[in-house]
């Protein structure tokens, strides 16, 4: 008979690149201003990683902090995810080059690539093997260097994207304080954001900005009552929501629509854009860094994206 155990967020830690990126700067390489780029995103900074703040880099400096904030002994995590979707390296994955740099001995290390959902992907993975007993502790990170692959000629999409890496570990409990997840696809829109080869011969992100905006309005609401639903919780009883920092209009609409106040949402995304898998863990971490959260405190997450894919679940604050 299998042992169930519960499972815990334990540590959190946030790596953002040096170059921090302002609007002032990307509109003189581009052909929009300022004052468009705050009313269309939000966003007045972002950050851009340098050639030597690559994923696996970025990913040990935000492993590393989480690992001293849980006070968890590397040689104690036997399960490291790392979800991404910017590598440009194919092969190998990175989770194994993350998992040795960091001094651990013989994790088992995967990727995922759910993109902006990536986190919450992975941490519904991760406290799932720390239930079922395969894994005391578990690392997950989401690290993404999206300036890779974004083209200036393509305004819309060139001033909303980020780079960094958030991470968390996930610790066995007597307590069940990661809920349920709940998750999806809906394949059949992955024109709507994807890469694709431009007329310069290079790769770049390509994404219909209103239609991300009506689907992702429109389905994650269901899904973020679900995931209060799934973990027995009112959406009354959550203290903070911290969605996926895709824009500051659909976070402002979904926070409407759910009913929340204006300072029960996490808007990093006005600070470090739109980092695709790293922005909840980011958002997660600076929300504790600034001291707005306790102990104890219930969080629902919400990352969606390209794919398309989404996944929402309750967590307990560290």
């Amino acid at each position: 008979m299998l042992d169930v155990y519960g499972s815990t967020i334990t540590g959190l830690g946030a790596y953002r690149p040096a170059h921090c990126v302002g609007n002032e700067e990307l509109a003189q390489l581009t052909s929009v201003t300022p004052d468009w780029i705050v009313d269309r995103t939000g966003i007045q900074t972002r950050h851009h990683a340098s050639p030597d703040e690559d994923i696996v880099t970025m990913s040990v400096e935000a492993c590393g902090k989480a690992l001293a904030m849980a006070d968890v002994d590397t040689a104690d995590v036997d399960l490291l995810i790392l979800a991404t979707s910017t590598r440009l390296q194919r092969i190998p994955g990175a989770a194994a080059q993350i998992a040795s740099r960091l001094g651990i001995p013989s994790a088992g290390a995967f990727d995922v690539n759910a993109v902006c959902a990536g986190f919450t992907y992975s941490l519904a993975n991760a406290s799932n093997a720390v239930r079922l007993g395969d894994a005391r502790n578990a690392l997950v990170v989401g690290a993404e260097r999206t300036s890779d692959l974004i083209n200036k000629d393509t305004p819309d999409t060139y001033v909303i994207f980020g780079d960094g890496a958030g991470a968390a570990v996930v610790s066995r409990s007597e307590r069940a304080d990661i809920g349920p997840s709940v998750w999806g696809s809906d394949g059949g829109r992955h024109a709507v954001l994807e890469t694709r080869i431009f007329d310069d011969g290079n790769e770049y992100v390509a994404m219909d900005g209103p239609l991300v905006y009506k689907w992702s309005t429109a389905t994650m609401p269901k899904v973020a009552r679900q995931a209060c639903e799934r973990a027995g919780v009112a959406m009354s009883d959550v203290a903070w929501f911290v969605p996926h920092q895709a824009n500051r209009r659909i976070i402002d609409t979904l926070t409407r629509v759910l009913g929340f106040a204006d300072d029960q949402v996490s808007r990093d995304v006005i600070h470090t854009g739109n980092t695709s898998a790293a922005s909840v863990p980011l958002a997660l971490t600076r929300l504790r860094e600034t001291g707005k959260t306790t102990p104890g405190d219930l969080v629902l997450l919400l990352g969606f994206g390209a794919g398309l894919t989404y996944a929402g679940q309750i967590v307990r604050m560290p």
